[in-house]
């Protein structure tokens, strides 16, 4: 029967507290072993459901003045007390004689009629999470936001703040957030999955977020300042040196992903601008041009290291 893990069990020991723990330590205990165990926290571990079964059990008693007033004095009894249920003019400590009741009724009787038992309330529960998804710009998931969430049905919406640098699929709790306890736990957090729309010209990278930019032959070669977009802000002037390949990365310090704990920088790839039409004087000119460069073929190394040459 539930009554008789009263002999079995240490409650004490299953929480991990002192005989003379005071209540406020036993409830922060119960609530740190609680969320540690929570089947929300493991789920599909049996092993952790039984041992959050366990916790809340010894808490329900333990919370209880006086039914842990009552476990005191029985298992002060020691081993003996249980001999003293159950039998034909077994006795109880103290003179009082149950005949033939059984155990159950014994219990009954003791604790006035099995109303503060396991099949009573039980301790505190937390309550449940509360998900929902959030979709945000580019620019709001780079420098962070604030949003204004509906909770429930009827109440105020209430004001979240999202950090930046928060990533697309990445789930934000906010503690506390969530549904209240039933019967006086704490409230459940808040779980919000975020979508981050993809921007036209930029991406991330990390902390970093990258732009393509696109140059000219001429810029590539003779060298040039050019203007790059920033995000959420004026452009930049970077400077290409000459003889700049294709894919040169230029970098600008501090316009990436700014955080309290980092700072991006902004990664500007440099992609060389090929004409589709050119005219016949322009072909011309870049025949002539081709002319003054070294006989080199730019391939040579390439073949080399593929074993062809």
């Amino acid at each position: 029967m539930a009554s008789q893990d009263w002999f079995d069990k240490d409650f004490y020991k299953i929480l991990g507290v002192a005989k003379d723990v005071s209540e406020a330590e036993l409830k922060k205990t119960y609530r740190k072993l609680s969320r540690q165990f929570h089947p929300d926290t493991n789920p599909g571990d049996a092993k952790a459901e039984a041992r959050f079964k366990e916790i809340s059990e010894a808490y329900s008693v333990l919370s209880d003045k006086d039914q842990r007033a009552e476990y005191d004095q029985m298992r002060a009894m020691g081993p003996g007390a249980r001999a003293g249920f159950g039998g034909q003019g077994g006795g109880f400590p103290g003179g009082a004689n149950f005949g033939g009741a059984g155990f159950e009724d014994v219990f009954a009787n003791l604790f006035g009629g099995g109303g503060g038992g396991f099949g009573g309330p039980r301790g505190p529960q937390r309550g449940q999470d509360l998900t929902t998804t959030q979709t945000l710009d580019f620019i709001d998931g780079v420098k962070g936001t604030t949003i204004k969430l509906s909770l429930r049905s009827g109440a105020e919406p209430t004001t979240i703040k999202i950090p930046a640098g928060v990533l697309d699929g990445q789930k934000i709790k906010i503690a506390g957030k969530g549904n209240p306890s039933p019967n006086g736990g704490p409230a459940g957090d808040l779980i919000i999955t975020v979508t981050v729309k993809p921007h036209p010209v930029f991406t991330r990278d990390g902390n970093n977020i990258r732009v393509v930019v696109p140059i000219t032959f001429a810029e590539a070669v003779l060298g040039a300042t050019i203007s790059v977009p920033t995000l959420g802000g004026d452009p930049v002037k970077l400077k290409v040196a000459p003889g700049t390949p294709n894919g040169r990365v230029l970098r600008v310090k501090g316009r990436g992903v700014v955080t309290a704990k980092a700072e991006g920088d902004l990664l500007a790839t440099v992609e060389i601008a090929v004409p589709s039409h050119v005219s016949d004087k322009a072909k011309k000119a870049l025949e002539e041009f081709d002319g003054f460069l070294p006989d080199e073929d730019p391939r040579a190394d390439l073949l080399i290291k593929a074993g062809l040459l």
